[in-house]
């Protein structure tokens, strides 16, 4: 009997499941209207006729003829850029799915259906501005891609610091710009910094920045993969490395003032013989047949071979001798020479005086900071480049590129630019691009720095420019904006 009650309770509860799932069921309305039919939706859709494009150096129109005015929607994309405008309700009628453009900054034109609209998809070439609109009489939807255009944004970022960017298309191409002016009597100082501190490394310029709590960094020397400096670097009054030719640096005076020339460097040790030996280079990889000087800035040891002889010094003296990788005093130095430079040592012992000589003429030996690359830029406000004069190759030299430079205005501001390159937005800039650029900036002197994927500037943080690697590249050295405190020299 339980049994029965059960299968009768389970019964009901069916029938009025059912029940509420008939009295549920939607009733037509006798008044609806039917539903349209896909085709007749279609028919009555805008229809694009016709596709008319005029062209001038400054714009490019293109114009779609409709028979009546669609919604639309603008989309700008990436990878491939272009521009996508999509017609609502509309459908292509003009029996061209897609149009070439011979334009330097528009590539064509595609049609997409999906059914009841249809995307007019413009491919870029580089960066545009753009303005979409709609006409009557007749009915037509009108683009045009604006390819000169000038754009500038100004902020401070700190007191006395502004910062500008510039977005420009020209007819060589668009160019994305930032460029900082420093008053330094602010309170603001300028000092390179080594990647972790050290020679043998590469760091980026955000985690230089970062680290130092600077207000602003640019990247800054050429380097090697290995983090050796290539060019003249003096820090705190010690010379990191050196140039092998006369090139054009900035020096900072420990008032802090900046001044841009071309400086060489000389440097000799004094064996006990009186026998003079001239320093082939400075914290760099050790060569045939070299004197190679190491300092406390290039690492915790040499890093060299045993193919050589090391003199480790303290204070003129002579303390150690070592094959090769020797340990780097913190108030010495460590003198490598391999090949024909190991006879002309082979008579200096432990507890020697040696005398090492170095100088860079009077006004290079005072400065408290030294950071050369080149080539310069302009000088004594006329454009000055010296590109053969310093011997720079293609690399540096040859056509549009991503570029840094520093250039001193004529009431004293510093000026730290960097022009984007080899991307979509920013073609980059030829030197000689550039030299105008920093004259245009209002700079009356300007130096380069390293370029193209080492390009790079960070403001309060943040990397305000694009590099061209699409991330950052790891660099040698860094110059940071920092707050002013009185500078020192180590010796």
């Amino acid at each position: 009997m339980k049994n029965f009650y059960q299968q009768l309770g389970l019964l009901l509860l069916v029938v009025v499941f059912s029940a509420q799932a008939v009295l549920a069921a939607p009733v037509p309305a006798n008044n609806q209207a039917p539903a349209k039919s896909l085709a007749a939706q279609k028919q009555a859709l805008a229809a694009v006729s016709k596709v008319r494009f005029s062209q001038t150096p400054e714009v490019m129109r293109i114009v779609f003829d409709v028979d009546k005015l669609p919604e639309y929607n603008v989309t700008m994309t990436g990878k491939p850029e272009s521009l996508e405008i999509e017609l609502v309700g509309a459908t292509n009628k003009t029996g061209l799915p897609q149009i070439a453009f011979n334009d330097p900054a528009v590539k064509g034109l595609k049609f997409v259906d999906s059914g009841l609209s249809v995307k007019a998809v413009i491919e870029l070439k580089h960066a545009v501005m753009y303005k979409v609109f709609t006409l009557k009489g007749p009915n037509r939807l009108v683009v045009d891609l604006i390819k000169v255009y000038d754009q500038k944004i100004q902020e401070e970022v700190a007191p006395g610091i502004k910062l500008t960017t510039l977005l420009r298309g020209r007819q060589e191409g668009p160019i994305s710009a930032h460029v900082l002016d420093i008053d330094p009597k602010a309170g603001y100082a300028f000092k390179p910094v080594l990647s972790n501190e050290y020679v043998a490394n590469l760091e980026t310029v955000k985690s230089m920045a970062d680290r130092t709590q600077a207000i602003a960094a640019t990247n800054a020397s050429y380097f090697s993969l290995s983090g050796d400096i290539l060019g003249l670097l003096k820090m705190n009054g010690t010379i990191v490395s050196t140039a092998g030719l006369a090139r054009t640096a900035m020096g900072i005076t420990p008032e802090g003032t900046v001044f841009i020339d071309q400086v060489d460097y000389d440097g000799n040790v004094l064996l006990p013989d009186k026998t003079l030996i001239p320093i082939g280079g400075i914290n760099c990889e050790r060569g045939p047949n070299s004197l190679v000087l190491y300092n406390s800035y290039y690492d915790s040891k040499t890093n060299t071979n045993d193919y050589g002889i090391e003199y480790i010094v303290v204070d003129s003296k002579v303390t150690a001798i070592n094959k090769g990788n020797s340990e780097i005093p913190s108030n010495g130095i460590v003198l490598s020479v391999h090949g024909t430079m190991i006879e002309k040592f082979s008579a200096l012992k432990i507890g020697d005086t040696i005398k090492v000589n170095q100088t860079l003429g009077e006004k290079w030996d005072k400065a408290v900071h030294i950071l050369s690359a080149g080539p310069r830029l302009v000088k004594n406000n006329s454009v000055y480049l010296t590109t053969k004069l310093e011997q720079f190759g293609s690399d540096v030299a040859g056509g549009k590129a991503p570029r840094t430079a520093l250039g001193m205005t004529k009431d004293g501001h510093i000026l730290l630019a960097v022009v984007d390159g080899r991307q979509y937005s920013s073609v980059g800039f030829t030197l000689l691009e550039m030299a105008l650029f920093m004259q245009e900036s209002g700079s009356v002197d300007a130096m380069n720095f390293d370029g193209g994927g080492s390009s790079e500037m960070v403001v309060n943080g943040t990397i305000v420019n694009k590099p061209s690697d699409g991330r950052e590249r790891k660099v040698g050295n860094a110059l940071i904006v920092v707050q002013q405190q009185r500078e020192h020299l180590d010796n």
